[in-house]
């Protein structure tokens, strides 16, 4: 079964290169929560202990990944810097709103206009 919903020889390399990342990510991030269930449950510490490495394994390869989509796929850039290391409330963080960062590099400093 093909993870395309297009026709795959009509897509380009770098289409196919972003599908074959945000696969891998899907799975890393499936693989996460299985690891992280296990690491819940289980009651042998030394077991506890391993499968939480491996859950964190798992958590640094979807970082790396998700680095690659930042670098690569447009979008991924402006959006993890207008949500990642932020404070505040995550739905207000639109277009660099409260961000911790410097908003004045994203804002014409008058606010957002709401209806």
């Amino acid at each position: 079964m093909s993870n395309y919903h297009e026709p795959a020889e009509e897509l380009s390399q770098e289409a196919r290169n972003f599908s074959r990342a945000l696969n891998s990510l899907k799975e890393e991030i499936e693989a996460v929560d299985w690891y992280h269930q296990r690491v819940d449950l289980t009651e042998d510490e030394s077991l506890r202990k391993i499968m939480a490495h491996n859950r964190d394994e798992e958590i640094e390869h979807a970082c790396m990944t998700i680095e690659w989509l930042r670098r690569n796929m447009p979008g991924w850039d402006e959006e993890l810097r207008n949500y990642l290391f932020t404070e505040g409330d995550i739905t207000e963080l639109e277009e660099g709103e409260n961000n911790s960062t410097d908003s004045s590099a994203h804002s014409l400093g008058i606010g957002k206009i709401k209806k």
